[in-house]
This record gives C-alpha cells, sequence and structure tokens, in this order.
C-alpha cells in the first residue's frame, strides 16, 4: 500500500461515503412509503428514477474519468451529493419535501453516484501496484461493509423517530466528511499514458508538437469499452450475471420494502435493522475474499459464492407471525445475502482489474456497470407492477427467484473454470503512426 496516512484518509473517505449512500437508499423510499404513503407503483418510480442515470450516463462517464484523476471526480461528487440532499433537509424543513422533490433528489443523488462509482473502481489501480488490487479491494470494500452495518438502520430509525429532514441530513453530513477526507490524500495519482494525441505525430502541415492532437471523440472512446468488454469472456460473462442479478434484485428490493412495513407489520426501524444485517455479512465476504480465491479458485468461489447469497432471499416469502420471530430469520438470511454478494463484488472486481489494461479500467467498470445495472429502473418498476398486481408475497418469491439465474449463467461460461492464479492483462496495441 502507500503512505499509511493516505491510505486511512482514503478509508475514512469511502466509509463515510458509503454510510452516506446506504443511509438515502433506504431514507428515500421510506419516506415514500411511511411519510407519504405511496403505493407500490410510486415507490417503482421513485427507486426507478434513482437508478436511470445508470442506464443514461455510465458509458459516458467511464470515457471521462478515464482521462480524470479519480480522486479529483470522488471529492466532487460527494460535495454534490451533500448539497443535494441537504436541499432535501431544507425543503423538510419548509414543509415543501414531497414525491416530486423526492424524484428530483434521487436523480440527482443517483447521477453524482455514477461518478463515484466509477472513480472508486477505477482508483486502487492507479494508486497500488497490481499484485495488490486483491488486498486493497479487500480493505475497501470492508469499509463498505461497515456503512452497510450502520446505514440502513440509522436510516430507518431517524425516519421513524425523528423527522425527514433529520433523516436527509444525516445523509448529507456522511458525504462531507468523505468530501473532507478524500480531498487531504497527498498521494500523486499516476494517469495512463494517453495513446492518442500524447505523442507527437506527423500532420499534413508538417510534424505536430506533443499533446496537441485532438483526443478522440467520446462516442469512439464508448466504443472501444464496449468491444473490449464484449471481446472478453470473462468480463461478457460478468456483464450477463450482474444484468440477471440486479435485474431481479430491484425488483426484489421494491417489493421488498413494501413487504416488511405492510404484510409483516414492521417498522422503519426495524426494516432498517433487517437491511443493516447485510453489513456483517458483507464484512465476513470481504475477508473471505481475501483468502478463498486463492486456495479454491476465482470461478468455483464466484458461483458458490453467488448461489448461496442469492438464493437466501427466497426464504422471505415464507415468514409469518410476529416481528419477534421474523425479524431474527430477516437478520439471518440478510447476513447470509451480504456474505455471498460481498464475496462475489471483491471477487470480480479483482478479476475485473486484472485482465483489462491501465488505459482501459474506467471505461470497462462503466460498461460493466452500463449493461449489468442499467436495466434496474425497469426491474423496480416490474416489482411494483408485480405487487399491484399479484400481491406481495407471490411477487417476492417470483423476482427473488429471477436472481438465481446469475450463477447459472456463471456456472455454464469459462468464467467457473478460472483457477486460483488471476490472467493478465492484454498487451496495448501499438500505435501503427509511431515507428
Amino acid at each position: 500500500m502507500w503512505r499509511d496516512g493516505d491510505f486511512r484518509r482514503l478509508w475514512v473517505g469511502q466509509t463515510a461515503s458509503q454510510l452516506g449512500e446506504h443511509t438515502s437508499l433506504l431514507v428515500l423510499p421510506l419516506l415514500a412509503v411511511l411519510t407519504l404513503d405511496a403505493g407500490a407503483g410510486q415507490l417503482g418510480v421513485l427507486r426507478a428514477v434513482g437508478q436511470a442515470p445508470i442506464l443514461l450516463l455510465s458509458l459516458f462517464v467511464g470515457a471521462w474519468v478515464d482521462r480524470w484523476r479519480t480522486l479529483t471526480v470522488m471529492v466532487l461528487t460527494d460535495a454534490g451529493r451533500t448539497l443535494a440532499l441537504g436541499a432535501a433537509a431544507l425543503a423538510g424543513i419548509l414543509g415543501w419535501l414531497g414525491l416530486p422533490a423526492l424524484l428530483a433528489i434521487a436523480f440527482a443523488v443517483g447521477t453524482l453516484s455514477v461518478f463515484f462509482d466509477v472513480a472508486y473502481q477505477t482508483s486502487l489501480v492507479r494508486l497500488v501496484k497490481r499484485d495488490q488490487l486483491v488486498r486493497g479491494n479487500s480493505a475497501l470494500e470492508g469499509s463498505r461493509s461497515a456503512a452497510q452495518i450502520g446505514g440502513p438502520a440509522l436510516g430507518g430509525a431517524l425516519v421513524s423517530l425523528l423527522s425527514a429532514p433529520i433523516a436527509a441530513a444525516s445523509s448529507a453530513l456522511f458525504f462531507a466528511l468523505s468530501f473532507l477526507s478524500i480531498r487531504r490524500i497527498r498521494r500523486t495519482e499516476s494517469l495512463p499514458e494517453r495513446s492518442e494525441g500524447s505523442e507527437g505525430s506527423e500532420g499534413p502541415e508538417g510534424p505536430r508538437l506533443e499533446g496537441s492532437a485532438r483526443p478522440p471523440r467520446i462516442w469512439r472512446r464508448i466504443h472501444e469499452g464496449l468491444r473490449f468488454v464484449a471481446g472478453d469472456t470473462s468480463l461478457r460473462t460478468v456483464c450477463l450475471a450482474s444484468a440477471a442479478f440486479q435485474f431481479s434484485l430491484a425488483a426484489t428490493m421494491t417489493v421488498y420494502l413494501l413487504f416488511l412495513p405492510r404484510e409483516l407489520h414492521l417498522s422503519g426501524t426495524a426494516v432498517g435493522l433487517s437491511l443493516a444485517a447485510a453489513g456483517p455479512g458483507a464484512l465476513l465476504g470481504s475477508v473471505l475474499a481475501a483468502r478463498l480465491p486463492g486456495r479454491f479458485g476465482y470461478g468455483a468461489v464466484l458461483v458458490s459464492a453467488a448461489a448461496l447469497g442469492d438464493g437466501a432471499y427466497m426464504c422471505v416469502p415464507a415468514l409469518h407471525g410476529s416481528p419477534a420471530l421474523t425479524i431474527p430469520v430477516l437478520l439471518a438470511i440478510n447476513f447470509v445475502f451480504g456474505t455471498g454478494g460481498q464475496l462475489v463484488n471483491v471477487t470480480v472486481m479483482a478479476v475485473r482489474q486484472a485482465v483489462t489494461p491501465d488505459g482501459m479500467q474506467a471505461r470497462a467498470a462503466a460498461t460493466i456497470t452500463f449493461v449489468g445495472m442499467g436495466l434496474t429502473p425497469l426491474g423496480s418498476l416490474l416489482g411494483g407492477f408485480l405487487a399491484e398486481e399479484w400481491g406481495l408475497r407471490t411477487s417476492l418469491l417470483v423476482t427473488a427467484t429471477g436472481m438465481l439465474l446469475s450463477p447459472v449463467l456463471m456456472a455454464l461460461s469459462p468464467l467457473a473454470r478460472l483457477g486460483r492464479i488471476l490472467p493478465a492483462a492484454p498487451e496495448p496495441a501499438a500505435d501503427p503512426r509511431i515507428p
């Protein structure tokens, strides 16, 4: 790793940012369900609006971030999310907070989160050596696990016990802390060399000065990222499996956030606590991700962890009875889901980073995000539609079963045969214009 002080600042910033994100992800839907009495269709629309920037912007963001300093992107997006959620708190104090305001805030926060997430997935490659990627990812993903422990519980408690403005303000404060921490990092970020425009080349009027060539158009850079991911068997499988999982998860969570308060009669605090159980599970998953792939192979770990974690949610529709009985079971289910999910996340990130050249990292991450999560708005809308048409229990069983398509796709692909050592990234093609 690098200097301990810089790593500590990044860790603190990551933890605070993820805590703000996981708090807001629960606060906004619970505001709609518990405070504004939103129906299933309205909740589906709210979640879809917050997820729409993934579909609309991911590819563009990947092309841009490959040419920017990722730490700068993370700092600016944290500042933007602080302002957006601060505006929500102010609107709540003034009595202006309603569904239209929540839709606008959800879209703004979702847009900034796309920039942050792509930069976050790219930053480690520029800051540490490749043989430290698994260790570094495990450490930083552990910070996200800590946020998953506290974020949902805090968000649910604030909405239930205090007020919507305080719940929104808490998320804004976490993003502000992340902004202050990450901007203090002193590490000089190593940017990948630009193959076009970074070297002198011969033009029709003589040789061009170094750096004078125009950068490739944004669409060309996007196409390069799409072509690279589509041409790599492992990354292509990751895209398909992620798309199946995220689509089904978006539908599942829309129904889940209605099922717990309305079918199981749980309070906002109890809903937050049940989701928070994924945090300790994710923390365990981060620890296991640093050890299991080297012992059993990356492919075996990916398939088994996805099957275990995704299958856990199929138990939720069978729950009946009082909160004293259902809450412990929900805690166990979300713990298993968090463990398996985080183990998959860290392992997939290590695979993606290992097989991708430095100059393609952000575009590869954005392409996988675009394909994998681009359908989540439709999944959220589907979850709301099914809940209205089929009822909560049946809809939850159907959507939870759909998540199992992800491990099936991985098991049927060469990704399942990855061994204990990750393949190396291909060498970048030589520029034919440079002798």
